[in-house]
């Protein structure tokens, strides 16, 4: 019997940051959109409200019911958004205290997938382009020793770190960001080779390097590299995967898309991108799309590109458990070894991509997980933690 990894996508913007403070004004977190949240069409379902309220995620209680619910549900591991820009971290604490001093943490992996893109102010996006990049993706050789030391020093010893064929996961959301910042592909090359040294020295074994491959633009300073396959291999990396559906599949209808025509389209991406590319690739669900929140709420909603761009409609749990049922047909054909499979997302709420339970699903887009894939309660402790998420 085939033992799935299901890892959920983690973004870390639910808890209070010196760089968001002065950015948005004091204890400031994207909660604050999310609540700010209006329908911009018939049947546009907004504003979401979290089931379990507006948290702070760096609290390790908080954190600690978000593992319960994960592992009780089926996910093995979180893959934390992390960022590290040249002038250092940002909103790390949602991992440094929230996870790793939650007193549960040995139930659920994680790892880390460096966010490396401009961190632009879109929070929330007025209608008027290009966006004020606050701060930029791209980084020097210094800046990478600096952040990769800190993931050494901190992160890599932790039991719960995620090992992927026994190698420490480490993703990179822009690789074209990492090349340009270190000089080229031949420099960046060395300095990963560097990375995988460095690991080795201080006695943690070998890294699992992963990239985020795509073919559409999102975000507005996102790129994608026309030689993907040469760099790819030159790079000396370990497996590739996705952040999400769109990345790869257009919402051609406005102001919604069906979701179940583009989980067609995804699960056929599955093979295609198996096929396409030498390295391992890890195949995504995604549980759904709508970045309205991000957009000035009073500000007309037309189709204008991230994030005044279109919604996925119909993603009920029902069609996102048809989803999973469709990855896991994909990974029982033993293309992907081990079987891996990414979800976008634990609490992507202003991208309504989440499965943290709301008002009006409540936990069911996790019970779907736990439906399609088992779950993993230990003995006694189901029920004590389903009396506390239903607080």
């Amino acid at each position: 019997m085939a033992t799935y990894e299901a890892a959920a996508y983690y973004f870390p913007n639910y808890h209070r940051d010196k760089r968001n403070d002065a950015w948005h004004g004091e204890g400031w977190t994207e909660w604050e959109l999310v609540k700010r949240a209006e329908p911009k069409f018939p049947g546009h379902q907004q504003p979401k409200v979290p089931l379990w309220g507006y948290e702070d995620e760096a609290d390790p209680a908080v954190m600690a019911r978000k593992i319960a619910a994960a592992a009780d549900h089926g996910l093995t591991a979180f893959i934390f958004d992390w960022y590290w820009y040249e002038d250092g971290p940002f909103l790390q604490r949602a991992l440094d205290e929230g996870f790793l001093q939650a007193p549960n943490n040995d139930r659920l992996k994680f790892s880390i997938m460096w966010a490396n893109h401009d961190w632009v102010d879109i929070h929330p996006a007025q209608r008027s382009r290009p966006y004020n990049v606050q701060a930029e993706g791209h980084i020097s050789e210094k800046c990478f020793v600096e952040a990769t030391d800190h993931m050494i020093q901190n992160y890599f010893s932790h039991p719960s770190y995620w090992c992927v064929n026994e190698g420490l996961y480490v993703s990179f959301y822009e690789i074209h960001s990492l090349i340009r910042g270190l000089g080229g592909i031949a420099e960046t090359a060395r300095i990963l080779q560097e990375f995988r040294e460095r690991v080795r020295a201080a006695g943690l074994g070998e890294l699992h390097l992963n990239v985020v491959v795509w073919g559409l633009q999102i975000l507005p300073t996102e790129q994608k590299i026309a030689n993907i396959h040469e760099v790819l291999e030159q790079l000396g990396l370990d497996s590739i995967s996705s952040y999400v559906w769109i990345h790869h599949q257009p919402l051609d209808l406005f102001p919604e898309t069906d979701y179940g025509a583009i989980r067609e389209k995804s699960q056929l991406d599955y093979e295609k991108f198996t096929a396409d590319y030498k390295l391992p690739y890890y195949p995504n669900v995604t549980m759904g799309w709508d970045s309205s929140p991000r957009t000035v709420q009073s500000e007309s909603f037309e189709d204008l590109g991230y994030p005044y761009m279109a919604t996925l409609a119909g993603n009920t749990p029902q069609a996102f458990k048809l989803a999973l049922e469709g990855v896991k047909a994909f990974l029982d054909r033993g293309m992907t070894q081990p079987p891996i499979f990414t979800i976008n997302a634990w609490n992507e709420w202003t991208e309504g991509s989440y499965l943290e339970p709301d008002t009006i699903n409540g936990m069911a887009y996790l019970e779907a997980i736990r439906d399609v894939f088992g779950g993993r309660a230990q003995e006694g402790e189901g029920a004590s933690t389903k009396k506390t998420l239903e607080r």
